[in-house]
């Protein structure tokens, strides 16, 4: 062994700079943090409007592809995922989202004592720090910058109307008292900046002398003596490093490499460990499975006025775009451009949305790497809580090798209907009224879609990931989990796994706050403090179609 430590973390993502921060605050705790890729200080990432060129850059990117999806075609899909301090909360589109509480009441009722909504609020309020300040929903003091989305634009105000006048809700806080309806997202941008997990809570512990982070460090197993995690492998500039651990290894590595990397230090299935010759530490068969992902699908137009993004596609307003950025924190390159969406039912049967849209106020392809020279719109929608369920299995005994990625998106019949339906509420926003200025030719899926075949057809054709893999370390307590409540990896002393993998089933929204949450949380489980008091706050019942109205 090289050095030894008391804490251990791998993964500088999401979840790891939140542990680092918090179990550093301990200044007689020895903290190692662990990342793969390089340090997040390019200025692409800090500014919120390069988004697309962070996802592209293939240096902080690990360019994952699943493998072929029966139900969509047969196709591939691309799953960006960030290889950088702050993970995807470096590359992401800093939508704050938290999901529905009825997901984490879900939690506790599949055994997951202490995940109710009422017990994990307080460590939502505890990352964050609203602009509007603290209230029973929202904290005012965390480190995690956070305000509703602001940038105006006519077609983000159409989306919000159209949504009204198609009789849904409108809500004023999609993290508040009533998730479902139509409204602005929160952000996490400070200052014109992307407020990352490592501008958050690790940029602040640097200084501390118990605190190391090694980046450019791929960890290639875990070390046990019989059951207990001892240490970690890792990888340095192609020199084999080993470091120990007195206490606990944190297992911050995502819903991908976290399983990964269990199996690559012989924990799972044991069949499956045999088949690539991997000694068996213990066998877990739920390693790798129940994985789930929000599925997504976009409906674009063209936009018969000139008020889209595409006014800016030019290299000379892209450069005057970074110059404002750069000297004044404003203008464009201050968003994320994804400022307005909706949580939408997409049946009476169904008693919390199942549908989210995300507008952006430009046609986009290729996960935002092209956009049209011509003015247009979309919203993109995904199924928030699907049926089908996949795995993540090894491809070989090389840290290096991808694993196998299969979602098996669309398995289900309840699946496909949930799709088709999005696509047809979708359509049915933009026929409303506060579009009649705006709306051209439908680019996508174009007006010969009309059939509920057609419309099946085009989702199996067009359909994409919303980067919201999770699931495949289970919470829980029955034999299909991996971890139990307190994330202590079932079987072993000393490991647990602390990332949006732990979520049993996936939440009503984007994953990045709900996985700076279990974070939060984890912190007090691994320091073995009292849990934060529960809160039990007002949170909207169903809201029947056309019921409510407001004025905006």
């Amino acid at each position: 062994m090289n050095q030894s430590y008391d804490f251990i973390i791998i993964g500088g993502g999401s979840a790891g700079c939140v542990l680092a921060n918090r179990l550093s605050s301990d200044p007689a705790a020895r903290v190692l943090l662990i990342e793969a890729g390089p340090e997040d200080t390019a200025l692409k990432i800090q500014m919120p409007g390069a988004t697309p060129y962070v996802i592209a850059d293939e240096t902080i990117n690990w360019r994952y592809y699943t493998e072929a999806q029966e139900n969509l075609d047969g196709r591939r899909l691309q799953w960006p995922r960030a290889r950088v301090l702050g993970g995807c909360s470096s590359h992401n589109t800093m939508v704050f989202i938290r999901g529905h509480a009825r997901d984490y009441d879900h939690w506790r009722q599949l055994g997951c004592v202490g995940w109710s909504y009422s017990e994990i609020l307080p460590y939502f309020r505890r990352s964050e720090q609203r602009e509007s300040g603290e209230d029973i929903y929202h904290g005012g003091e965390g480190p995690m910058r956070v305000r509703p989305a602001n940038f105006p634009n006519p077609l983000n105000q159409a989306f919000i109307e159209a949504g009204i006048e198609a009789g849904f809700p409108y809500t004023d806080d999609f993290n508040g008292h009533q998730q479902e309806g139509v409204g602005r997202f929160d952000v996490n941008i400070g200052d014109g900046k992307r407020w990352n997990t490592s501008r958050a809570y690790l940029w602040p512990a640097l200084e501390r002398p118990n605190l190391e982070v090694k980046t450019q460090a791929l960890v290639t197993r875990i070390l046990f003596d019989a059951n207990r995690a001892t240490g970690v492998e890792l990888s340095v500039q192609g020199q084999i490093q080993q470091v120990a651990s007195t206490q606990e290894i944190i297992l911050s590595a995502g819903a991908i490499n976290s399983p990964q990397l269990l199996m690559l230090s012989g924990i799972g299935n044991a069949n499956h460990l045999k088949k690539h010759d991997i000694p068996v530490v213990i066998d877990l068969p739920a390693v790798g499975q129940n994985l789930q992902d929000h599925l997504d699908i976009s409906i674009q137009h063209h936009c018969l006025q000139p008020v889209s993004l595409a006014k800016y596609n030019r290299l000379d307003r892209k450069a005057l775009i970074a110059l404002q950025w750069w000297f004044f924190d404003s203008g464009l390159g201050t968003s994320g451009h994804l400022e307005v969406g909706s949580f939408l039912r997409s049946s009476s049967s169904v008693e919390t949305p199942d549908i989210q849209h995300h507008f952006i106020p430009i046609a986009i392809l290729e996960h935002g790497t092209q956009f049209p020279n011509v003015h247009s719109y979309q919203a993109s929608v995904c199924q928030l809580r699907q049926d089908s369920r996949g795995f993540i299995e090894l491809r070989s005994n090389d840290p290096r090798d991808h694993p196998v990625m299969q979602p098996n998106y669309l398995d289900t019949e309840d699946d496909k209907r949930c799709m088709r339906e999005a696509v047809k509420i979708t359509r049915e926003i933009f026929a409303q009224p506060a579009f009649d200025e705006f709306r051209g030719r439908e680019i996508q899926p174009g007006p010969a879609c009309q059939s509920d075949a057609d419309i099946d057809a085009f989702v199996r054709a067009k359909s994409e990931t919303t980067y919201h893999p999770c699931g495949s370390c289970k919470m829980g307590t029955d034999a299909n989990a991996v971890v139990d409540p307190a994330l202590r990896v079932f079987g072993t002393e000393g490991l647990r796994v602390a990332d949006a993998s732990v979520m049993p089933t996936i939440v009503s929204g984007n994953l990045n706050a709900p996985t700076i949450m279990i974070a939060e949380k984890a912190a007090d489980l691994i320091l073995d403090r009292d849990a934060l008091p529960r809160e039990y706050v007002p949170i909207a019942e169903a809201l029947p179609r056309g019921e409510k109205t407001v004025n905006l």
